[in-house]
C-alpha cells in the first residue's frame, strides 16, 4: 500500500461518497474490534478524537483504561470491498492513545514498533512472509458453525474436488482490492483446508494485514455459505492450521546476516540470532500458541522426543533455515498458529533473536535438541514466567495482565468434565 496524506484520503473519501469509516484496532490479545463513525466526523476521527470505553475491552479494564483513543494510521486506509458500492465503506487501523495523543505502550500495535524500532538502531531491519492456513466448513441448516466438510480434496487439489475454490479466489480478489501483496494460495492437506500467502513485508504492515486476511476470511466464507475459522486444532482426525512466518530482511541485513561461505549460509551475527530464537522458544510459546486448544496442534505436529531444535530438512523442527531467493537464508519458524496475536508473535521472534545477538549465544549444530516444548497452555505460561527477558519487551504490566487471563483460561478448561471423559469413564466406574 503507498504512503497517503491526510487531505489525500479525505478527497478519496469525497470522490468515492463514503458514508462510513470503520475505525479498526487490535485488541490486547490481538481480536480485530471497531467503531464506526459518519461523514460528519471524519475529519475529527482522523485527527485522533475517537475513544472507546475501555471498561468493556479485555485487557483494558484490568489495566485502569478508561478512555481510549484510536489515531488512524493514515496508510492503512482502504474501501472494503464487500461492502455496498452505494454509501461505501472504508476503514483505517488505528493505534490506541491516551487523550493527549501519547501511545498506550501496552498496546500489541506498540510493542511490535519498539522492537523494530530497536532493531533498526543495531542496524537491522526485518520483513516477514507468512503462510495463513484455515478451513472453510460447512455450516448446518439454520446457519450454525460446524467442523464437518462434504469434500475429499486434498494437497493442491482443484474444483470440484476443491468445493472452496472459489471463495478463496474472492478472497484474494478482495485483499488485492483492499491493497495487499499476495504471493500465492492453494488447497491444503486436510479436506476444507486452505492456505494463503503473502508477499513479504515490514512487521506492523505484515501483522495489520494477517489482521484484515482473518476478517477476510470470515466475512467472504460466510457469503459462500462457510464457516471460516483459523482454530489450531478443529477435529484431532485431521491436521492442524498454522501460521508459519518466514522473517529475511532488506538487503542490507540480509548482508550481515548471511555468509555465502558458511555451510549454513549464515554469518556470525546470523547464528546469533538463530540461537536466541531458540532460546527464548519455551517462553514465547505462549505468544505463538495462545490457546488451550493451540497445543492439540503442537502436540500432533512436532515430535516431544525431538523437542527444540533447528534444521534445513527436518520437517518436524520448529524452526527452518529455507531459501528466499537464490542465496538468501531466512528463518521459517513453524510454531506459530491461526489463534496468534500477530503483533506479539512477530515482536517476540525479532526481539529474541536481538537479545541473541547482544548476548553473543552460541548456536548449537543443526538437528541437535536444545530444549523442550510445552506441551500445555500452563507448560507456556509457566516458561514465560520463567524467562524474564520475555517480560522485558512487552513490559511489566502487560506481561502480567496476558499471563493472568491465559492461566485463567487453563483452569476454566481443566475444570470441564470432556465428553472423553464421559465416554472413558461413565460405564465403568
Amino acid at each position: 500500500m503507498e504512503s497517503k496524506t491526510k487531505e489525500q484520503v479525505l478527497q478519496i473519501i469525497e470522490e468515492e461518497d463514503i458514508k462510513f469509516i470503520r475505525l479498526q484496532f487490535a485488541d490486547f490479545f490481538g481480536v480485530l474490534r471497531n467503531i464506526a463513525v459518519t461523514g460528519s466526523e471524519i475529519e475529527r476521527a482522523i485527527e485522533g478524537g475517537s475513544y472507546i470505553d475501555g471498561y468493556h475491552i479485555r485487557g483494558a479494564k484490568e489495566m485502569g483504561l478508561r478512555k481510549i483513543y484510536l489515531k488512524p494510521d493514515i496508510d492503512t486506509f482502504a474501501i472494503l470491498p464487500w461492502r455496498p458500492q452505494q454509501g461505501k465503506v472504508g476503514r483505517f487501523l488505528c493505534d490506541l492513545t491516551y487523550e493527549d495523543g501519547r501511545m498506550i505502550k501496552e498496546s500489541p500495535r506498540f510493542i511490535l514498533q519498539s522492537v523494530l524500532d530497536r532493531a533498526e538502531k543495531a542496524g537491522l531491519s526485518f520483513e516477514v512472509n507468512p503462510e495463513c492456513e484455515f478451513f472453510l466448513f460447512d455450516t448446518d441448516e439454520e446457519g450454525n458453525p460446524t467442523n464437518e466438510t462434504k469434500e475429499r480434496a486434498m494437497y493442491l487439489d482443484m474444483a470440484p474436488l476443491d468445493s472452496g475454490e472459489n471463495a478463496r479466489r474472492a478472497i484474494i480478489f478482495a485483499l488485492e482490492e483492499l491493497g495487499f501483496e499476495m504471493e500465492s494460495s492453494h488447497h491444503e492437506d486436510a479436506p476444507a483446508q486452505h492456505a494463503v500467502a503473502f508477499k513479504r513485508a515490514s512487521g506492523v504492515k505484515m501483522a495489520d494485514q494477517i489482521l484484515t486476511l482473518r476478517n477476510t476470511v470470515r466475512t467472504i466464507g460466510a457469503r459462500n455459505g462457510f464457516h471460516a475459522t483459523f482454530m489450531p486444532k478443529p477435529r484431532t482426525d485431521l491436521p492442524g492450521s498454522a501460521m508459519a512466518i518466514t522473517l529475511t530482511g532488506t538487503a542490507e541485513t540480509v548482508a550481515k546476516m548471511t555468509s555465502a561461505t558458511d555451510v549454513y549460509g549464515m554469518s556470525e551475527l546470523g547464528k546469533q540470532f538463530l540461537a536466541g530464537v531458540l532460546h527464548h522458544m519455551p517462553g514465547m510459546s505462549v505468544i505463538a500458541n495462545p490457546i488451550v486448544n493451540s497445543y492439540k496442534r503442537t502436540g500432533a505436529r512436532f515430535c516431544s522426543d525431538k523437542g527444540i531444535f533447528w534444521s534445513q530438512e527436518d520437517y518436524e523442527a520448529p524452526i527452518c533455515l529455507v531459501k528466499d531467493g537464490e542465496n538468501d537464508t531466512a528463518i521459517r519458524w513453524e510454531l506459530p498458529d491461526g489463534a496468534t496475536n500477530p503483533y506479539l508473535t512477530i515482536a517476540y521472534l525479532i526481539a529474541s533473536g536481538l537479545d541473541g545477538i547482544e548476548k553473543k549465544l552460541m548456536l548449537p549444530e543443526a538437528d541437535t535438541r536444545v530444549g523442550s516444548l510445552p506441551k500445555t497452555l500452563k507448560d507456556a505460561v509457566d516458561e514465560f514466567r520463567k524467562d524474564a527477558y520475555l517480560t522485558e519487551v512487552c513490559g511489566e504490566k502487560y506481561a502480567k495482565i496476558y499471563l493472568a487471563s491465559k492461566r485463567g483460561e487453563w483452569d476454566s478448561y481443566a475444570s470441564e468434565v470432556t465428553d472423553w471423559e464421559i465416554r472413558e469413564y461413565l460405564h465403568r466406574i
